[in-house]
């Protein structure tokens, strides 16, 4: 199911800070609450190979998405208690030591599952047992939603588990889907903060191909 154009799920995850407090998060009151945009990146677990890579590249750039007025959360199926102990090791021996913004442990795959992106390839119904088994190993793709602030889901992407995420490409995402928000223009492919954009008719585009 796409959630592009509608409201994301209201619904509270257990998360995670970097000062060890687990406590109820809802990306949608996040979002609608704060008057802020909110970037919910999810990946497949912790303690693994691409996964610290990409939280650390999303706290590198922190300050940018701040500066954009957006707030970024992580997201796995792991529980808050080894969330903390990958928080608590170091960058050289693999963790993610350093990262401040909060992380979801939906451990009980509450919202992953709503959004549909766990990793289930089958499912097979015993009927003399009533017994569900699944093929997969039932943790999230790389699965990325960019939320606006009245909690309207604008952008989702899902990358298979080997391959990790472009950020800036997220941070372009926010700054175009902005300056439709503020000037009413769209943005043509490969748009770019200070680069020409377009009035969304006839004449717009014939005038934007013309010129580029």
């Amino acid at each position: 199911m796409a959630f592009v154009g509608k409201k994301f799920p209201d619904l509270s995850v257990d998360a995670m800070n970097d000062m060890g407090d687990t406590f109820k998060l809802n990306v949608l009151e996040e979002a609608k609450n704060n008057n802020k945009k909110v970037l919910l990146f999810w990946y497949p677990k912790d303690f693994t190979f691409v996964c610290p890579t990409e939280l650390h590249a999303f706290q590198e750039a922190l300050a940018e998405f701040e500066k954009r007025n957006t707030i970024v959360i992580g997201a796995s199926c792991d529980t808050p208690e080894v969330h903390f102990a990958w928080l608590n090791t170091s960058k050289d021996n693999g963790g993610i030591e350093g990262v401040t913004y909060p992380i979801l442990a939906d451990s009980n795959r509450n919202l992953s599952n709503t959004l549909g992106i766990l990793d289930i390839t089958n499912e097979t119904y015993n009927e003399e047992t009533g017994v569900v088994t699944v093929e997969g190993d039932n943790v999230t793709y790389r699965a990325t939603y960019l939320i606006d602030e009245e909690g309207t889901v604008f952008h989702e992407g899902v990358n298979h588990m080997p391959v990790g995420r472009n950020v800036a490409e997220f941070l372009r995402l926010i700054d175009a889907y902005a300056h439709v928000q503020k000037n009413g223009e769209v943005c043509p492919a490969n748009w770019e903060e200070g680069k020409d954009a377009m009035s969304a008719n006839r004449d717009g585009v014939a005038s934007y191909l013309a010129s580029h």
